[in-house]
């Protein structure tokens, strides 16, 4: 074969598996799929969120915590924003959500917050507050103590561990510890939006924490996205977001993860929020995700909620309660209920309350 014949073989061998690689990718982030519009009553826009809402969880109170200003490659958030974390008492639903008072000893200027978690001690009511956050696209944990009197946080630690490289999302199940989400197998960006992006295989994992023990729990999931625990604090759940399943994992003894079973939800859902009475899941989904990555303003993505009832029975049932052309809400990622209201964040746009029914 000549040099010519064998150069020409190459490029169409290139061509062709670039080829199925994008339609891989177009097949994955639901690419064809269009939103019918499913708006729930009394949906009201919340003010001072304009920037993203990317996680959201409530305490058993009602007073809501809310995570804002996340830059995340790919995204179009501006330069000049600046993450925060907020507060909306849903008791009040007339009121707006209140920033929350940072510690003078911690940078605010690099804040990044992404996944956050609350824990509750037992012995004397101390809420903690666990956030994702990616100073210059790096990932750390930061621990912070809640301070009800004057709605302030008192920043405790920063975690850094060579296991939590790419963190997404975080659940505490202790003081000090929590199984979190790396989101992506490289750390190079480079490497994370060509060859990840391109291979799409599953190479993320979950990683255990404590202060005596780190450890990889579960692998195997495409992009390890939103994970919780049950309210027995049993299983674990985890968001497989171009998998578009939720998987059940069995806790172990010494905080091991074991596979149980796998949900289809028919979306890229993101992030995910447990009932605490109910057990139900609620998770905002991506409902065509390449609309996400290559957002236009005139051909916007869209918002979708799925709620998952009786998910360790053997007929769990898969809900939309919400859906969105984009016109209202892009890019929803989370989904936190509360009696009747529901709130809906998004990762760079804004933050919906609505009635359930």
């Amino acid at each position: 074969m000549g040099k010519v014949a064998f150069i020409s073989l190459l490029i169409a061998a290139i061509a062709i598996f670039l080829g199925e690689r994008i339609v891989n990718l177009r097949k994955r982030t639901l690419a064809t799929r269009e939103v019918e519009q499913n708006h729930l009553p009394n949906c009201v826009l919340l003010s001072n969120l304009n920037h993203g809402s990317e996680d959201i969880t409530i305490l058993e109170n009602g007073l809501a915590f809310i995570s804002s200003g996340l830059k995340y490659p790919g995204m179009p958030v501006a330069d000049n924003v600046v993450g925060k974390i907020s507060t909306l008492d849903l008791n009040e639903p007339k009121t707006k959500p209140v920033e929350l008072r940072m510690p003078r000893n911690f940078d605010l200027e690099s804040f990044n917050p992404h996944g956050i978690s609350l824990y509750t001690d037992a012995s004397d009511g101390t809420v903690y507050l666990f956030v994702v956050n990616h100073p210059d696209h790096k990932s750390q944990i930061e621990l912070f103590k809640f301070v009800e009197e004057d709605y302030s946080l008192v920043h405790l630690k920063t975690i850094k561990h060579e296991l939590l490289y790419s963190v997404n999302d975080i659940v505490a199940v202790g003081v000090e510890s929590f199984y979190a989400t790396n989101d992506h197998y490289f750390t190079n960006h480079l490497m994370k939006s060509t060859v990840e992006v391109l291979l799409l295989q599953p190479w993320t994992n979950v990683v255990y924490y404590s202060p005596e023990e780190v450890k990889v729990v579960a692998d195997a999931f495409y992009f390890a996205n939103g994970i919780n625990v049950s309210p027995d604090k049993k299983h674990v759940y985890v968001a497989d977001i171009f998998d578009h399943n939720v998987h059940v994992m069995e806790r172990t003894e010494n905080n091991g993860l074991v596979f149980v079973k796998s949900v289809a939800v028919g979306s890229l859902c993101d992030n995910i929020e447990v009932d605490p009475k109910t057990g139900d899941l609620w998770t905002g989904c991506h409902p065509n995700a390449w609309k996400l990555f290559l957002f236009d303003e005139n051909n916007p993505p869209g918002s979708e909620v799925i709620q998952i009832q009786n998910i360790h029975s053997d007929e769990p049932v898969v809900k939309q309660v919400y859906a969105d052309d984009g016109k209202v809400l892009m890019g929803s990622s989370v989904a936190a209920p509360y009696g009747n209201k529901l709130l809906i964040g998004t990762v760079f746009h804004k933050a919906l309350m609505c009635d359930r029914e």
